[in-house]
């Protein structure tokens, strides 16, 4: 059927959408202004306000260096779900700190693009400030709070346990590490949240550094059996190991 035809051109107009020709027209005037090196920042942004840019328009507007040096075009083309692989992650290492997190925070972004940030971000947590370090700690995605569980820092430390996208999962990781920061563990098993979890004190109970009182409350509110397989394969101190062994014995 002709584009022409007058049935197809009728039904076209009365959804909405653009026929074939102007779509290509549409798309061709979008890569041309994405190139212009007299684009101006609000025109480049309003591009990228368009969910559907044509990837070749986001490729041309990652090259204009006209407005690519500018911070929030640079994160809106990296942040676009149109914007070609080979464009986003290499530009990803131009983004600042917090840029990166927001990326990596932004729902409609690719999954290994999110990755790519994160990668990025934790790779340049022993360079950056301790404030950074801990609007990261509160605001970051899962990854990256569970990297900042073991920052130097106790109050980076403390946000990152506060985070409220932070997981059981990297809580026990992170607890069950050979370097695992004594604090860490130590206010772990204080952590209103974190110190009730069941798999959290099963985490605890294999640690060396969880103090003798916690252990035992934790030993006390699991079943036996468990708690003896647990113990098999603990690092707690063998003190440790022998008090809450004769507690076993004594139920």
């Amino acid at each position: 059927m002709s584009f022409h035809d007058g049935t197809g051109a009728a039904s076209a107009r009365s959804d909405g959408t653009p026929e074939p020709q102007e779509r290509d027209e549409n798309a061709a005037a979008e890569i041309h202004a994405a190139a212009d090196p007299a684009l101006s920042e609000d025109l480049a942004l309003a591009l990228l306000n368009r969910p559907d840019l044509p990837p070749e328009a986001l490729e041309a507007l990652s090259k204009n260096g006209s407005v690519i040096r500018n911070r929030k075009v640079r994160r809106g083309v990296v942040g676009h779900p149109k914007t070609p692989r080979h464009v986003s992650v290499p530009l990803l290492r131009h983004l600042y700190t917090f840029d990166l997190m927001q990326v990596a925070l932004t729902p409609i972004v690719p999954a290994d693009v999110k990755r790519a940030a994160e990668e990025i971000l934790a790779n340049k947590l022993g360079s950056i400030s301790s404030g950074e370090r801990l609007t990261l700690a509160r605001r970051a995605s899962p990854r990256i709070a569970g990297e900042l569980l073991v920052d130097k820092e106790a109050r980076v430390m403390q946000a990152a346990l506060d985070n409220s996208r932070l997981t059981e999962a990297l809580v026990v990781k992170a607890v069950v590490r050979q370097d695992a920061p004594g604090r860490l563990v130590e206010t772990v098993c204080h952590h209103a949240k974190w110190s009730v979890r069941r798999e959290v004190r099963i985490a605890l109970l294999r640690c060396e550094k969880t103090p003798l009182a916690r252990a035992l409350e934790f030993a006390r509110a699991l079943p036996p059996p468990l708690v003896r397989e647990i113990l098999r394969n603990s690092r707690l101190p063998a003190s440790t190991k022998a008090y809450i062994t004769r507690e076993l014995d004594q139920r």
